[in-house]
């Protein structure tokens, strides 16, 4: 189990709560690389059946074929519907049509939209919204937990936002979604060990890109485990200490640099048939654990 849980975010969920029911409906901002993991669970069960809109931002970044899969995963719940986007191409302007099909105008009601903007930390929701007021209203950096306080930006004459601080979960049950969060910056890098995530990284590109990698690094060969890739890369790259050794900590930072900044291809580093498996792989441990202690509840009665 991964915890990280800063001050603020406790503080963010319990605004969430005060924040629902006055909104029409929830824009919850994903990263394309990691649909499932950049989602906040505790969001879709504090929203009910509140409209939701998932932004699957950072679009450029992800494999398109994939984010397709995710657009009908997620669809398959009649409350959402999605929109690809990027702080790139513009393709955030569909976002005011989309929420006035969401939520039509009637005639007993203003025809301004309330819609709440979330997303877990360094997801680009800062960027989007400068995008959509066409003017600097919020704080962006590529850093997680930037913005900090919520915020109401009017967009229009009919779609006002209300931002809110990016929030993660108290805890990451599912330790690949911890690893593929740290790998695309949603948590501080001090939050896990950069070479244990490194080794995450080198271990998905040799399942899935392997000959690209070496294509990308001029290696002879496909590496046997990521610890060997990792060395390769680090003697490619010059990151090597005296005696020959390599320097894993630098290398470790290389890796991690190159896949947020797109450097080593498009990818989405998880399927939804892959959530299935390693949510049906959490539920499994934790049902061990909780017959471990009735198990010790019933020898110490």
């Amino acid at each position: 189990m991964i915890q990280w849980y800063p001050g603020h975010m406790h503080k963010a969920n319990k605004e969430f709560l005060k924040i629902l029911p006055q909104v029409d409906l929830v824009i919850e901002v994903l990263d394309a690389r990691i649909p499932f993991s950049s989602e906040n669970p505790l969001l879709a069960k504090l929203r009910g059946d509140k409209p939701c809109i998932k932004l699957l931002n950072k679009s450029d970044l992800a494999d398109p074929a994939l984010l397709s899969q995710w657009q009908r995963h997620f669809e398959k719940d009649r409350s959402v519907r999605t929109l690809i986007c990027n702080n790139h191409t513009g393709s955030v302007s569909g976002l005011p049509g989309l929420c006035r099909s969401m939520i039509p105008a009637r005639a007993n009601r203003s025809a301004m939209i309330y819609a709440m903007i979330a997303g877990i930390p360094n997801v680009g929701k800062s960027t989007l919204i400068n995008q959509l007021a066409g003017r600097s209203v919020a704080k962006t950096g590529n850093e997680a937990a930037m913005t900090r306080r919520q915020q109401r930006v009017e967009i229009s004459s009919e779609l006002t936002l209300i931002d809110t601080p990016g929030v993660l979960w108290p805890n990451i049950d599912n330790s690949p979604s911890g690893y593929r969060l740290a790998a695309t910056g949603a948590i501080r890098d001090t939050a896990l060990d950069l070479q244990e995530v490194a080794s995450f990284i080198a271990e998905f590109l040799l399942l899935n890109h392997a000959e690209a990698t070496c294509e990308r690094y001029a290696l002879d060969c496909i590496p046997a485990s990521e610890m060997e890739l990792l060395e390769l890369i680090g003697r490619s790259r010059g990151c090597v200490i005296s005696g020959g050794r390599i320097d894993f900590e630098k290398v470790s930072r290389l890796l991690i640099s190159e896949l947020r900044n797109g450097e080593l291809g498009r990818f989405c580093l998880e399927t939804p048939e892959m959530m299935v498996q390693e949510l049906a792989q959490v539920e499994i441990i934790k049902q061990q654990k909780l017959a471990k202690k009735a198990r010790r509840r019933g020898e110490q009665t």
